[in-house]
This record gives C-alpha cells, structure tokens and sequence, in this order.
C-alpha cells in the first residue's frame, strides 16, 4: 500500500469532473465554489487520502483556538504555546470559536485560508470530517486537553486528572476531615469525571463512606462555585472541606463560605484544582492541584511543529503529572 503512487490533485478533480483551479478553491477554503460541489470534492479528497505536501504557501504562524478566554487561566496556555512558536521563529494567531466541545463549523474555512504551520486546540475533540480537512491540506493539529477524551488518533496532550482528584482528597483526609464535599465541573466531561473518581477512590481507600449529595458538578466559573457551596453549607449536616474542580470554583465556594459566616480554613478547607496565578494572590492563598497548563501549551506546541516537520511521533498522546499545592486555606477541621 505504501508503494502505490501518490494521487495527484489534478487526478482527483478529473476524476471528480471539475477543473483544477475549482479543486485548489476547495483545498484553500475559497467561498465561491456552490456548498454541494464543495462537500463533493470534499468526499474525493478524503476518499484518496490526499494530503498537501508542505509548501510555500504555508504561513509563518501557529494558530492557538480557544471556545473561550478566560483570562488567568488561558493565558498560561498562551505563553506555553508563544514561548516554543516564537523560539521557532514563528509567530501565533489566537481565535475563540465554538463551544468546549469543539470549534464552530465556520472555523474550518477560514483556518484553509490562513494556512497556519500547525493548529493547536483548546477543546474535547474535533469532528471527523474536520480532521480530514487539516489533514488533507497538510496542517497538522495537536488537542490541548484539559477538558475532554480526544479520539485514539487526534494528537493530544492532557494531564493526570484522576491522579489530582485523588490528592486533593487524600490531603483533607489525612488532615482529619471526614465530611468532603466535591464540586467538579460539566458532567461531560471527562476531566470532570476523571477528578470525581479520584476523589471517590481516595474516600474509598480511607474507609468512608460517599455521599452523592456532596459531589456537585459545576462549571468551573466562580458563579458555580458559589452557588454549589452554598447549597452544600446549608445541609443539615455540611462538609468541613471542599474539594473544588478549579481555582475558580473554590473562590466561589470561599465567597459563599465567608457569606455563611464560616473562616478559611478555621471553619471551612477548600482545595482547589488548575493553581492559576490567582491561587497564590488570594487570601488565603489557595491549597491546589497544580496542574500543568503553560507546560501543556509548550508540548502541544512542539508536537505540531514535529507533525509539520514530517516527524512521526513515538505517541499521539501525552498525559502530564500533577501535583498537590499546600497553602494557607486547609487545616484540620475546628
């Protein structure tokens, strides 16, 4: 199969019955080729397999996507993925689309015409059919992962999110807390069920018992944070700790502990989970899974640039370790 000759991109518009100049329009994401004609030769393209060779026509850029900016948090994603673009030489393009799932559907269109060295992406994952595009026009693409379970074959890097739940728990344990509460993030997705298994197996493993009235899933803002804690703290029987989803979350759940009349940590321990550059302004400074956000814009980065190199990675997939943060807002419980 290797052997086979490489389908050129005159073959596939004769084949397809267009001109070649009709098939570069469709390759470089022009809009004036009829939507049906263009989902047709987009079916020939991935049919064949083709593939762009590198060319000149590639810009000097490295296009970073988020489906949101939220500004402590994507900007240590920011200066991972500028620190190894510039060092490269090249620079970086920032667009928001879409939602956490996935870049909106007019995304791709304009992506072909900027024709970026490699894409890195801030999401779960990206459609098939969207895939085949890059793929086709030799734009390679890495998934930052903090948010979701990339298909087996999208390059991706992510972290050990199982692994931080676990810690965070395991720390209020070992301080003496009993009553833990977790307020994670979206329930799907799977770094949110990742971090809430860790702190189920961490309960688990010290012999107590999981309440789900105190697992809350969130949506990682402060709003939710809040709102969640507040209605963990009414409870007749309210958690000592709190085991937030992010640093975000626990701020909220600090606010609505303060609004209860509770002290961090006197009163309430709250641990946190990302340990954003807020964590160690806030006060008290936040107890936090560090997990590795400007590291993993680093290596995303460095990834697409090896695919638009024509490297073969030895892994599609990189999962980065976290690690517990202890600060000033635990303590064992009053």
């Amino acid at each position: 199969m290797s052997d086979a000759p490489r389908v050129t991109l005159a073959e596939i518009a004769a084949e397809a019955g267009v001109s070649l100049a009709t098939m570069s329009k469709v390759l470089n994401g022009r809009h004036d080729v009829a939507p049906a004609t263009r989902a047709r030769l987009e079916e020939h393209l991935a049919r064949h397999g083709y593939t762009r060779r590198t060319d000149r026509q590639r810009s000097d850029v490295v296009e970073l996507v988020f489906h949101e900016l939220e500004a402590s948090w994507s900007m240590e994603v920011i200066e991972g993925v500028e620190d190894v673009a510039h060092a490269a030489g090249l620079s970086v393009v920032l667009t928001v689309s879409g939602d956490r799932h996935a870049p909106s559907a007019d995304w791709i269109d304009g992506v072909l015409r900027r024709r970026p060295v490699g894409v890195v992406l801030v999401f779960s994952d990206i459609a098939e059919h969207v895939r085949d595009k890059l793929r086709s026009r030799g734009i390679p693409f890495v998934i930052v992962d903090p948010a979701g379970d990339p298909s087996p074959d999208v390059p991706s890097v992510g972290s050990a999110n199982w692994s931080g739940g676990l810690m965070a728990t395991r720390h209020l344990i070992e301080l003496g807390h009993r009553r833990i509460a977790a307020i994670t993030g979206p329930e799907d997705m799977m770094c949110s069920l990742a971090r809430v298994d860790g702190y189920r197996s961490a309960m688990n493993a010290a012999g107590l018992p999981i309440d789900p009235e105190l697992i809350r899933f969130g949506d990682f803002h402060p709003g939710g944070g809040e709102h969640h804690a507040r209605e963990l703290l009414a409870l007749a029987d309210p958690p000592t700790a709190i085991f937030a989803g992010s640093d975000l979350q626990a701020l909220g759940a600090i606010a609505a502990g303060s609004a209860a009349g509770l002290r961090v940590p006197d009163d309430l321990s709250v641990v946190g989970y990302d340990d954003i550059a807020l964590a160690r302004w806030m006060s008290p400074q936040l107890t936090t899974v560090h997990q590795p956000l400007r590291r993993m814009g680093e290596e995303a980065t460095r990834l697409a640039l090896r695919l638009a190199d024509g490297k073969t990675p030895e892994t599609l997939r990189m999962d980065l370790a976290t690690h517990l943060v202890v600060r000033g807002s635990t303590a064992p419980p009053a």
